[in-house]
């Protein structure tokens, strides 16, 4: 997670990569984790979200990365049930450079479920604005069951290699049970190496966790900044602990509204017409993918992609690109037109010569596959998304939302239905759902969206702003996933540097 961008993680785009689809251990090998053997049993009742949180200890800050402290803070799993057991979160902090003009603490979620922020932040803490490092210690923490924090696990990485060269867009009755077995197998495999800290994994977990991680670095008002997943994190908190926030942005909002299936509705459409743009602006600045086709570029990709569906391509390893790898590639190189849109171009070049790698290794990026294996980031979003929303506990309502979407968004609409179908074998029961967040008596929240974000397509933001008490909205026109950071357009990150400066001030604007 060493890229010049924030970590692009949507809350049901790598839900994809489930239904096609600081590494951590399993939890019997997690010395961070004190539980008790897995069970098979039912959350227990949370304690009320609004209630003051138990006594946590104040961490112990160590040199760590760098420049960079690290720290664990003992948590319960279950406030309400002790015997459940605790959960040790990971967090890291960057002190401001300028002591004398701090604020506070500035925590930041990169998004995902399931990226580590602690990595995220450790590596990429020049992407947030200078104006705003200099008056905030930067802080991150990785959510129970993500990154450093008892990750979830649930299989090997050659199983995972497997789980993910499973079609993901069927084609006959075959290819569908091929695809509903394989997010069986991967849900079983969560629940016997993972199935005590399942229940205990949702958002609303995560915010009472952010709670204690503001309370912990001696701030008696948060201020937080998250991006895409994160601004559902933040969301769950204002809902939880409004007139605890001094000041707050969340980049590529999420809809605290949606169901499953608008949820998956709008990333279908986002992503198609994510590759429309995209292949409008190779066409426009004759990108090498131009050169390489005869004919409209969407067709030409068809074609591609229907040749790669039949013949999977070799990659010059035991690994061959196939629909899954392929599909999942593309996608990821969506969520950035900087960097992303450069690099699809030359895997779709590489693609048509018969070389499958390059178009692999963007699949690898975007599911943070390395020389080691797999990060845990399938399977704590996993883990997450299926706790959050009630899913469809049956093949059905996944493959008709997969034939309605299809009509607007063929090329990803079917495949990011059926993304979904791994929540229908998951073995923990949903605690959440579509909720209308309003935070009376929050100060004002900022929420920016992006015209051209596929991920998190800009009506939920608008949506977001509109559901909040004080919600104020800076509209971005462009392309790619989430905007503010350093480097990027002037006209959002000044106005959300002076917000989360003087707390004050926001206003809607157009840039």
């Amino acid at each position: 997670m060493t890229q010049t961008e924030p970590v692009r993680r949507p809350y049901a785009a790598v839900l994809v990569a489930l239904a096609l689809v600081a590494a951590g251990c399993g939890r019997g090998d997690d010395p961070t984790v004190d539980v008790p053997p897995p069970t098979s049993a039912t959350p227990s009742a949370s304690a009320t979200q609004t209630a003051e949180p138990v006594a946590i200890p104040k961490p112990v800050w160590k040199p760590c990365e760098d420049d960079f402290e690290c720290a664990a803070l003992r948590v319960p799993l279950d406030e309400a049930d002790p015997a459940v057991g605790t959960v040790d979160l990971a967090l890291t902090r960057l002190r401001t450079a300028e002591p004398a003009d701090r604020i506070g603490s500035l925590i930041v979620n990169p998004g995902g479920p399931g990226a580590s922020a602690v990595e995220y932040l450790q590596a990429a803490w020049t992407l947030v604005p200078e104006p705003v490092r200099a008056r905030f210690d930067l802080v991150a923490f990785d959510p129970r069951g993500v990154g450093r924090t008892s990750p979830v696990r649930c299989a090997t990485t050659p199983e995972l290699d497997r789980y993910f060269a499973v079609d993901p867009s069927p084609d006959d009755a075959a290819e569908l049970r091929a695809l509903e077995d394989s997010n069986a197998r991967l849900a079983a495999g969560c629940q016997a190496r993972s199935g005590t800290l399942l229940p205990h994994v949702s958002t609303a977990e995560a915010a009472k966790d952010l709670d204690r991680v503001r309370a912990a670095v001696g701030d008696s008002k948060l201020t937080y900044l998250g991006y895409s997943y994160g601004t559902s994190l933040g969301a769950a908190y204002l809902d939880a602990y409004p007139t605890r926030v001094r000041a707050m942005v969340l980049d590529g909002g999420i809809d605290p509204e949606l169901t499953w299936e608008t949820l998956l509705e709008g990333q279908s459409k986002g992503f198609d017409r994510a590759l429309e743009a995209f292949m409008a602006d190779c066409e426009k600045k004759r990108c090498p993918y131009r050169a390489e086709v005869d004919g409209p570029l969407l067709a030409a990709f068809d074609r591609l992609a229907e040749q790669v569906d039949r013949t999977p391509l070799p990659t010059g390893q035991q690994r061959t690109l196939g629909p899954g790898e392929f599909a999942l590639g593309v996608l990821g190189g969506l969520y950035s037109k900087d960097s992303g849109w450069p690099a699809i171009a030359k895997a779709l070049v590489a693609a048509e010569r018969g070389e499958g790698a390059p178009m692999l290794a963007l699949s690898d990026a975007y599911l943070d596959r390395g020389p080691n294996g797999y990060k845990n980031i399938t399977e704590a979003l996993s883990a997450v998304v299926c706790l959050d929303r009630q899913w469809p506990r049956e093949i059905g309502p996944y493959t008709a939302l997969a034939d309605r979407v299809r009509k607007e968004a063929p090329r990803f609409g079917p495949l990011i239905a059926l993304s979904g179908t791994i929540c229908a074998d998951w073995p923990v029961p949903p605690v959440g759902g579509p909720k209308r967040v309003t935070a009376p008596g929050s100060p004002p929240v900022v929420v920016v969206g992006t015209t051209g974000d596929p991920a998190t397509p800009y009506a939920w933001s608008v949506a977001l702003a509109d559901q909040l008490e004080d919600g104020v909205l800076i509209t971005y026109e462009g392309d790619g996933h989430t905007v503010y950071r350093t480097g990027a357009n002037a006209c959002v990150r000044e106005a959300v540097n002076a917000y989360l400066i003087q707390a004050a001030g926001a206003e809607a604007t157009t840039c």
